[in-house]
């Protein structure tokens, strides 16, 4: 029987010693679904500066793959990718783990009507709520009660026009887009609600724990001496880390 737990200390410090002694890629394999402004394919984008001053100082370059959200997510699980980017925290539990930083935040925003009544957080619970499937926003804002998820963004006005709903949550940026395609954005009101920080998703492999290090280490010591603050600024967004 000693013999026996032996044999599974010695593992499990071999296994702890692999971790460790993972030596850190030169290059981080991220996979983001193309945001305007955030992350575009062409590799301009917010998300993309951020990442840059974190890690191309380290001696980490980035590879980016410009998939969907859901694709993105599949790839870090199955090793094809490093880390992807845009998750909430702990939104995704398998094969994936998540830094101790996020590197951005999302300012959820309700659309609706302009007749429609108030919304907070304490009272959202009480309307009829619409987002995109996967957004889970439910796990998030509390008492969330009557909610539906649709695929796309490009029927949600006439939702809220026909009352099919009473609100739509999303980021502001895509808010934002949904009411370009207004024939009279006057008709519709949009509302803050909150923020939800923005994190990458790590790849739970060697790799991705040694990047992570990084990623954390670099963020706290950018947040401390303020390096991020003029790249919120270019892009004319709000810094999340005051």
């Amino acid at each position: 029987m000693r013999g026996m737990w032996l044999a599974v200390v010695i593992s499990a410090q071999l296994f702890c010693a692999q971790w460790a002694s993972a030596a850190v890629p030169t290059q981080i394999r991220l996979a983001s679904e193309v945001w305007a402004g955030h992350t575009n394919a062409d590799g301009s984008g917010i998300a993309w500066d951020v990442l840059r001053a974190v890690f191309e100082p380290a001696g980490i370059s980035l590879k980016i793959h410009s998939v969907p959200y859901t694709r993105s997510v599949g790839l870090v699980q199955r090793g094809g990718a490093d880390a992807w980017v845009g998750s909430y925290l702990n939104e995704i539990q398998e094969g994936v783990f998540y830094p101790r930083w996020n590197y951005d935040a999302d300012d959820i925003t309700a659309l609706s009507l302009v007749d429609a009544p108030p919304i907070n957080l304490q009272n959202a619970g009480s309307f009829r709520l619409a987002w995109v499937r996967g957004y889970a926003y439910e796990k998030y804002l509390p008492h969330l009660n009557h909610y539906q998820e649709v695929y796309r963004r490009d029927g949600i006005l006439s939702m809220l026009e026909m009352k099919h709903v009473d609100f739509y949550l999303d980021a502001l940026t895509e808010v934002q887009d949904v009411l370009k395609e207004a024939d009279d954005p006057t008709q519709f009101r949009t509302t803050e609600l909150t923020k939800l920080p923005l994190y990458l998703g790590f790849a739970d492999t060697p790799d991705g724990h040694a990047l992570a290090q990084v990623f954390d280490t670099r963020m706290e010591q950018l947040v401390k001496d303020g390096s991020l603050r003029p790249i919120f600024e270019r892009w004319q967004q709000p810094y999340p880390f005051d």
